[in-house]
């Protein structure tokens, strides 16, 4: 068998080209060098193998760095081009990091940030870890080697992290590194003017040194995360400056509509005035400006306008507005004080808007304004009329029979028919009172008519009322009704009799008298303060009044007996009238009427049962005793 020809430096020098082609590991081309010995090629041959294997290995380092050198490249124009593109922070500190560890080759990278509010540092962005502890750490202010890198704002790197002791270690820190596994570690600043905003680090989990090169390909890594952190903050600033703006102009826009909806109110509502609008036009508006029902209401909390119903404890909550200058809530209501000066004048009522917003508290505000000025002037339109009204009861009163025609024409003028049938009711403070008393119950008077076609003016001591006979109530309760209501705005007790009602200037001057003499005897029976017509004193209604209804009187008095005697066919009343005549003594009552006198006190007992157990009392005594009399005459 012929031995294997010897190998000649042009076969080797092939072989070497062709390792270099393939991209071979470094080990593959000395075994070109060794191959060529074990076949016994010449020492020559040998010499010239090895001259082109060095120089081989040396164009493969070269090869090696290139392509290195164009990893590093690539990523970091990848790099680059997700900061110009991604607007997401998150995104694009995750891909430097990722790139981090592939082209350094380690098992992990990560990267810190400082927090301000807490004082130290933490783990924004991790990539290869594996340990939660490690992932959650945080680290004081100057602690391991990312402290130091913070510190001097220099590069670090220690192939042993454990046994270096060139930084502080602390036990949190240690026990995050040693769960996660790492030995090898090395920190770069991100550096932005100057400033370290971060530390980004790579780490493997054997000891390794890192070259120089490493080195500066973090530092370049950790430059393109300090712009994105910068980018990113920029963008941040510039969003809130953004969105403060769009803020700030919604608030304008808002303003601006709140102006121009507050001027058109305004201006609706001047216009209400201009033309003489009432308290109920004004109502309404406002209803429809604020879209609710709006009630307004007078200082006794007697409704003037609208349609909401006013809360409890309204004057209450009035008095809660004007003491605060402003409209106040109430549940799902909202009131505002109408006032003049600090004069309360009533009340303005908003339902259906729990809401308000402060344009529209505003307008509601202005509406009780304008309902004020309204108020006022309604108010002194009436004090003049009623001055003028006032010139016409005083003729009225005291010469009825001078010109009852010229009486009745000025009263047409003023408003009131004086021809029509009219309830006159006189009302009078206490004798004793001062005179600003007085002159309370006058304007008081003007107030209990307001909005009403009557008169009131005053006439010596006391205020004469004149009020279109409506028919209900009865002259005693409007009498009663008038009473309250005219104390209660005078703050001091008033009493108030009624005359009938009367058509004409001479029938309404003598039923002025007769109201005035059911005061006095209001009075004199000690009910100062309250309110009758002569019909609801008895007989002295009957002694004080003009008609002498003598039948309407012995009606109301003896009106039980009298239709039981009609149904029964009892004789109730003259057994009473016997009784009252033997000066209540049963045994001669008995004989007068001829019955036992058992039967006189069943009989008694019967009309105590009808009248009331105080018929026998002096006062109702002396009643029955008239209606008797009186009965006893119309019979004759």
């Amino acid at each position: 068998m012929d031995d294997p020809p010897l190998p000649t430096s042009a076969a080797a020098l092939r072989r070497l080209l062709d390792l270099l082609a393939s991209g071979a590991a470094t080990e593959d081309f000395g075994e070109v060098l060794a191959e060529a010995r074990r076949r016994g090629a010449p020492a020559a041959v040998l010499a010239e193998i090895d001259d082109a294997t060095w120089l081989a290995l040396r164009v493969h380092r070269t090869l090696r760095q290139h392509r290195r050198r164009e990893a590093e490249l690539t990523a970091l124009f990848d790099t680059a081009g997700d900061l110009a593109a991604s607007r997401d922070l998150d995104s694009v500190l995750q891909a430097i990091v990722r790139r981090a560890r592939m082209l350094l080759g380690t098992d992990t990278a990560y990267l810190t940030l400082p927090d301000p509010a807490a004082g130290d540092t933490y783990m924004r962005v991790t990539d290869g870890s594996v340990s939660a502890l490690f992932q959650n750490l945080r680290l004081s202010l100057g602690d391991g080697l990312g402290g130091l890198v913070a510190q001097t704002a220099r590069p670090y790197a220690t192939p042993d992290y454990r046994t270096d002791e060139r930084f502080h270690h602390t036990g949190t820190i240690d026990a995050g590194v040693l769960d996660e596994g790492l030995v090898a570690i090395i920190g770069v600043p991100l550096l932005l003017g100057g400033q370290v905003i971060g530390v980004l680090f790579a780490a493997d989990r054997s000891a390794r040194a890192f070259s120089p090169d490493e080195v500066a390909l973090l530092c370049t890594l950790a430059a393109h995360a300090a712009i994105a952190l910068d980018t990113a903050n920029s963008l941040a600033e510039t969003r809130a400056a953004l969105a403060e703006l769009n803020a700030a102009n919604a608030v304008i826009q808002a303003h601006s509509e709140a102006v121009q909806r507050a001027e058109r109110a305004h201006d609706r509502l001047t216009d209400l005035v201009l033309r003489g609008a009432e308290v109920p036009d004004v109502a309404a508006a406002v209803a429809t400006l604020l879209g609710g029902e709006v009630g307004v209401y007078d200082a006794e909390g007697l409704v003037l306008a609208g349609r909401a119903p006013g809360p409890d404890g309204l004057s209450e909550l009035a008095a809660a507005s004007r003491a605060e200058g402003r409209a106040v809530r109430h549940g799902d209501a909202w009131i505002c004080a109408v006032l003049a000066g600090q004069e309360p004048l009533g009340a303005i009522v908003l339902l259906g808007r729990p809401g308000l917003d402060d344009a529209d508290r505003r307008l509601f505000e202005r509406a009780g304004v304008v309902t004020a000025l309204l108020l006022l002037l309604r108010r002194s339109v009436a004090e003049a009329e009623n001055r003028v009204r006032g010139e016409l009861v005083a003729d009225l009163l005291t010469a009825p029979g001078r010109d009852p025609a010229g009486l009745v024409a000025r009263g047409r003028r003023l408003g009131v028919d004086l021809a029509r049938p009219h309830l006159v009711l006189v009302a009078a403070v206490p004798p004793a009172s001062p005179p600003a008393d007085r002159a309370r119950l006058a304007g008081a008077a003007s107030r209990y008519l307001f909005g009403a076609r009557g008169l009131s003016a005053e006439h010596g001591e006391a205020v004469v009322l004149l009020l279109p006979d409506e028919g209900s109530p009865s002259a005693g309760e409007a009498a009663a009704q008038a009473a309250e209501r005219l104390a209660r705005l005078t703050g001091t007790p008033v009493t108030v009799g009624a005359g009938r009602v009367a058509a004409g200037p001479v029938e309404l001057a003598a039923a002025y008298g007769e109201g005035l003499r059911c005061v006095r005897a209001l009075r004199v029976l000690g009910r100062e303060g309250d309110g009758a017509s002569a019909a609801d004193l008895g007989f002295l209604g009957v002694l004080l009044g003009d008609g002498h209804d003598v039948a309407a009187f012995v009606r109301a008095t003896l009106g039980p007996l009298l239709d039981y005697d009609a149904r029964r066919g009892t004789e109730l009343v003259r057994t009473l009238r016997s009784y009252f005549d033997c000066g209540g003594s049963l045994t001669r009552a008995k004989d007068e009427l001829h019955v036992h006198v058992n039967t006189v006190v069943q009989r008694l007992d019967r009309v105590e049962v009808l009248l009331g157990p105080d018929w026998n009392h002096p006062e109702r005594s002396l009643e029955l005793q008239l209606a008797l009399r009186l009965q006893l005459l119309a019979r004759d």
